[in-house]
C-alpha cells in the first residue's frame, strides 16, 4: 500500500518509501501475528500502509519533527493499528483463531475485546508520551535539542566531526 500511494502521490516508488513501508507492515502484524490469518493480515497490511503513510506526513508538517527513521509514525501507529484491529480480525469467519469463549468462568464478547484493546493502546501512548516528554527534557537541559542555524547549514559532520561526509 505504502509504495502505491508514493507512486501516486510522488510518480515513482523510492527505496526508502518501501523500506519504510516494509517496516509498518512488520510493526502492524507483530500484536496481530499468532491471531489473525492471512486475510486478516492481508487486511492490516493495506491498513497500515495508508495510516502510517498518512501519518509521516502528518507529524511532520503538523509537529515539526525532525524524525529521520519516522519511529511514531511507523512502529507507534502501526503498533496501536495491528493491538486495536486484531479484535476484529481474530475472528474465526475471517480466517483468525477467535476470541476466548471464557476466562476465568467469565464469557468474552467483542466488545469486552475491543474495550481490552483499546485500553491497551491508549496506556501505552499515554505512558510513552509522559516518558517522551521526561528524556525530551531532560536531553534538553543537558545539550539541547538543536544545533544553531549556522552549524545546520554548514553541517554536523564538518561541524562535529571535522570532515565532510560528502563531497558534492
Amino acid at each position: 500500500t505504502w509504495t502505491v500511494i508514493e507512486w501516486m502521490r510522488f510518480g515513482k516508488p523510492t527505496l526508502v518509501g518501501i523500506a519504510t513501508g516494509t517496516i509498518a507492515g512488520l510493526a502492524t502484524i507483530t500484536p496481530a501475528s499468532g491471531y489473525v490469518g492471512p486475510f486478516g493480515g492481508f487486511v492490516l497490511g493495506l491498513v497500515s500502509g495508508a495510516l502510517c503513510f498518512a501519518a509521516v506526513g502528518f507529524i511532520k508538517t503538523k509537529f515539526k519533527i525532525d524524525d529521520a527513521l519516522d519511529v511514531m509514525a511507523v512502529h507507534g501507529v502501526g503498533g496501536a493499528t495491528g493491538t486495536f484491529l486484531v479484535a476484529f480480525l481474530c475472528l474465526p469467519a475471517l480466517g483468525g483463531l477467535g476470541l476466548p469463549v471464557t476466562v476465568e468462568g467469565l464469557e468474552i464478547s467483542l466488545g469486552d475485546t475491543v474495550r481490552t484493546q483499546l485500553t491497551g493502546v491508549v496506556a501505552t501512548l499515554v505512558w510513552s508520551g509522559v516518558a517522551t516528554f521526561v528524556l525530551v527534557k531532560i536531553t534538553q537541559a543537558l545539550v539541547g535539542l538543536r544545533v544553531d542555524a549556522d552549524t545546520e547549514t554548514e553541517g554536523l559532520d564538518l561541524i562535529a566531526h571535522g570532515e565532510r561526509g560528502y563531497d558534492l
